[in-house]
């Protein structure tokens, strides 16, 4: 199993099309906020197929509403609103978008691994025995543009850079 970790796509299209081929290689896709807009969510469920997506909401995610409808047509593109506690991979996961809140969850020892987003700057941490992992921005803003692949059975993150 493989699990795929975004961030901060912030609309940009072209990175999200670079990205598709890791992306499709993966069993889940888990978006740590800042999709933007609505088209955004309508590229990952048509080109993901059934892979499953789990979505939290970021701080630049405005039209939540419409974001909402469109993935209504998109069954395994899951919107958790602003925290998510999933279990992919025999992990107990919590996924939220900024990094105070993600360390705290890191610390409650709750959980195996904490994803989180915000600062758009890619961060592998252990924490109390829960991998702390940031993938850094999709977007590249600031000339990277990253995501993280990671193994559950042994937690080893493979670091894409586009």
């Amino acid at each position: 199993m493989k699990i795929a970790i975004i961030s901060d796509t912030h609309d940009n299209v072209w990175k999200i099309d670079q990205a598709m081929p890791y992306l499709r290689s993966t069993d889940a896709v888990i978006h740590c906020g800042d999709l933007c807009s609505p088209f955004v969510v309508k590229r990952l469920g048509e080109g993901l197929g059934d892979t499953p997506v789990h979505v939290v909401w970021g701080n630049n995610d405005g039209d939540t509403f419409t974001i909402s409808k469109v993935a209504q047509s998109y069954p395994q593109v899951v919107l958790h609103g602003p925290f998510a506690k999933l279990e992919i991979g025999g992990l107990r996961v919590a996924v939220n978008h900024y990094p105070d809140v993600a360390r705290g969850l890191a610390l409650s020892r709750e959980f195996d691994l904490v994803c989180y987003g915000h600062d758009h700057t890619a961060h592998e941490e252990t924490v109390g025995g829960c991998l702390l992992l940031n993938p850094g921005e999709l977007m590249g803003l600031n000339g990277y543009s990253t995501l993280a692949l990671l193994d559950p059975s042994n937690r080893e993150v493979t670091w894409v850079n586009l």
